[in-house]
């Protein structure tokens, strides 16, 4: 019986069950059926096809990582044939072929352990107990670290720049991070020797945080922070420790794959003296000594973190992207959302934005992602740091509901028990408000996960459930559309000012998203705002109506790079021609020929009422429109609003067992649907959204609940 390298579990070989997808395998067989379905194996990049890029998985075996595998676009895949690459064995099939999976860490120091696979083997093995196994040769002493020496080393590092297993690295808060570093070799009487110096070099070494390293190499300093993960490699213990100004790794050296300082792992608050080391350009921390603080000790140095990564993640106050009375007074609140998005960003954190699947809220969701996105890329070396850490989540409602919690909450469990990742900062955009989402909100606190809510109406029970919101009102009743109010800000317009405060550096590219939010004429600051970035009246229109047309299709998908290419990469207005049209332009149009026909239809079919003097234009949805095809049933309704305002009060959209409101009127959904079930109380009528105005009853009681329906409305706008 052994021990799991990671968790210290008996069992049968080097790593437990739950632990085999935390290790690199390294493959030394010859054919396909000797590689574990499920592994992550290290491999070389052999060529690419239409349909994918062939990996050699060791001398012998090909496998193919399908474009469907890859967690981005093919052509925009960095690889080049000979990298060194991480996939994971999907499946074997009987004729051999090998089907490869996406590894989002692609690197020996992002696993938690390497071992080598060989069929020789009854189970893998550590690096070092192969080679130690092995005769005297120039490989066996390169992977050696115990017996290397210090100019041996030297050597070795001039000549090869990848990074290998035990390398660390440091990296400041808020800039780029870069690829790893050598760490020293030593004989096991070097380390007795250095921890000796160490206990005088306590006294006397000063302390520095991690931001200040570039100017101390070659000095023994002390550092106060967090461990925030211990990995043993084949060669030293390493630890990433934070202060709350950067991180920085760095190695302690007991014996080669001997893990130093047993005792400390993550989580723990430290103080560790060591000498700033310099190599190609990367400070790396040889830890002398180590030793975690406790009580008075340690709540001083997390206090101390606490403020000064506030401080460095909190931004400065920047101007409005156009004067708006409704949003000059949330500028603290813009500062405290920002700065919750930036702090997740520097603690490594992902961020998960929630937003609706309607042309306001792919613009307010894409704000937040583009100006998040290049503080991402700065912050995280790795090739796939963008996707993993930064998450944009549709939902097809505008309400959070358990559903969609449930899934949120067994996604961040599993990442983190698989993963070891922190639990994500949710942002809810144009979602999350009203208190429908209360359920699914507050489920999200029972693990602690911190969530912000943006939205365009934040009613006080939402205030005093979530920790940030961002809002101008707390009324749902002045919500007369889905895809925001026609009086007041948008969704889009609010998250495009708390975006500017994440990255000030890409103000200039989100100028003009509020105006492309609004189905009408937007206000004239934003309308200049927007002429100003190059937009006129017709391209914002074509801009909203194509993102409105693609949040519909395959609403459950983030679209990153489609949105991305309709939002940012647009025509400007001084272009003309069919040949610069643009992407916009083209599904504009696919956007207002569905939609006329859509709403021609539904013209057609519209049965007006009148009671007690109010004009009601009612639509039997169920009945006069393709249920499952664009338009939505929310933007059939708003176009019809605003086709038919001049001539009645309101409409009502009814289906099978739900109905919809619009009205230029402000309407109180949840006092309609009491009325409403008051007067038909077995039809089992709830208020299921007060932002789309939708109300679920009992197919069996329909014709009941739609006359009681307009007998309310009739009360109400009288």
């Amino acid at each position: 019986m052994g021990s799991c390298i990671i968790c210290g579990t008996s069992v049968d070989g080097k790593i437990c069950d739950i632990h085999q997808e935390d290790v690199a395998f390294e493959f030394r067989g010859s054919s396909p059926g000797q590689l574990t379905s499920g592994r992550y194996y290290k491999g070389t990049v052999d060529g690419f096809a239409e349909f994918g890029v062939f990996v050699d998985i060791g001398d012998s075996v090909t496998g193919l990582l399908h474009e469907s595998e890859l967690d981005g676009r093919l052509e925009n895949l960095e690889w080049e044939p000979g990298d060194t690459v991480y996939v994971q064995v999907k499946n074997v099939r009987d004729n051999g072929n090998v089907d490869l999976g996406w590894s989002i860490r692609q690197s020996d120091r992002e696993f938690r352990g390497k071992l080598i696979d060989d069929p020789e083997f009854d189970q893998p093995k550590l690096p070092e107990e192969v080679e130690t196994g092995a005769d005297d040769s120039e490989t066996a002493g390169e992977e050696s670290t115990s017996t290397a020496a210090p100019a041996d080393e030297s050597a070795a590092g001039e000549g090869d720049n990848r990074p290998q297993a035990g390398d660390v690295r440091a990296r400041e808060s808020g800039s780029a991070g870069q690829q790893a570093g050598e760490t020293r070799a030593a004989a096991t009487g070097d380390v007795e020797t250095v921890s000796t110096e160490g206990a005088d070099a306590t006294e006397e070494a000063p302390l520095v945080t991690v931001e200040a390293l570039g100017d101390r190499v070659g000095e023994v300093v002390q550092l106060e922070g967090t461990i925030e993960t211990a990995r043993q490699t084949s060669g030293p213990t390493v630890f990433e420790l934070a202060d709350g100004t950067g991180t920085v790794d760095c190695a302690a050296f007991e014996e080669a794959g001997v893990r130093a300082y047993p005792d400390i792992g993550e989580d723990d608050v430290v103080r560790l003296t060591g000498e700033i080391r310099e190599r190609r350009g990367e400070l790396q921390v040889e830890t002398e000594q180590l030793e975690a603080l406790e009580d008075d000790e340690r709540e001083a140095v997390r206090e101390r973190m606490e403020v000064a990564l506030t401080e460095k993640a909190r931004p400065d106050a920047v101007e409005l992207l156009a004067a708006d009375e409704a949003l000059s007074g949330l500028t603290e609140a813009f500062r405290d959302a920002a700065g919750e998005i930036r702090r997740a960003v520097f603690e490594e954190r992902p961020v998960v934005v929630r937003h609706g699947a309607t042309a306001d809220g792919y613009v307010a969701g894409a704000a937040i992602e583009h100006a998040t996105l290049p503080l991402i890329r700065e912050e995280h070396t790795r090739s796939d740091a963008e996707y993993h850490y930064f998450d944009r989540r549709p939902l097809e409602g505008d309400v959070y509901e358990m559903d969609d919690a449930t899934k949120d909450v067994t996604t961040m469990l599993d990442n983190r028990e698989r993963h070891d990742e922190q639990l994500p900062l949710y942002v809810f955009v144009g979602v999350g408000g009203t208190r429908e989402s209360l359920d699914g909100l507050a489920f999200l606190d029972v693990y602690d996960a911190p969530r912000v809510v943006i939205d365009t109406v934040a009613e006080p029970e939402i205030t005093d459930e979530v920790e940030t919101v961002v809002s101008p009102d707390t009324d749902p009743a002045t919500l007369t559309t889905v895809d925001g109010q026609l009086d007041g800000p948008t969704t889009a317009a609010i998250a495009a000012n708390i975006a500017a405060h994440v990255n000030d550096d890409v103000r200039e590219e989100l100028s003009y998203l509020p105006a492309a939010s609004f189905w009408e004429a937007p206000p004239e600051a934003y309308a200049d705002a927007a002429s100003e970035a190059g937009y006129d009246v017709e391209t914002l229109a074509e801009v909203r109506d194509a993102v409105a047309l693609e949040a519909y299709y395959q609403s459950y998908e983030d679209k990153r790079q489609l949105i991305a290419d309709l939002l940012f990469e647009g025509r400007a207005s001084d272009v003309a021609g069919d040949e610069a049209r643009g992407l916009a332009s083209h599904v504009s149009e696919q956007f207002r020929s569905k939609l006329d026909t859509a709403v021609e239809t539904a013209e057609a079919n519209v049965d007006h009422r009148t009671v007690e003097g109010v004009d009601v234009a009612v639509l039997d949805t169920d009945a006069f429109t393709h249920r499952f095809d664009f338009p939505s049933e929310t933007l059939l309704l708003d176009e019809l609003l605003r086709r038919l305002r001049d001539d009645v009060d309101a409409i009502v959209g009814i289906g099978v067992d739900d109905l919809h409101l619009r009205s230029e009127h402000a309407l109180d959904v949840r006092d309609v649907a009491t009325q409403v079930d008051e007067a038909v109380p077995d039809a089992g009528v709830e208020a299921q959204s007060s932002r789309s105005q939708q109300i679920a009853f009992l197919a069996g009681r329909r014709d009941a609940v739609l006359e009681a329906t307009l007998e309310t409305l009739a009360g109400q706008l009288a």
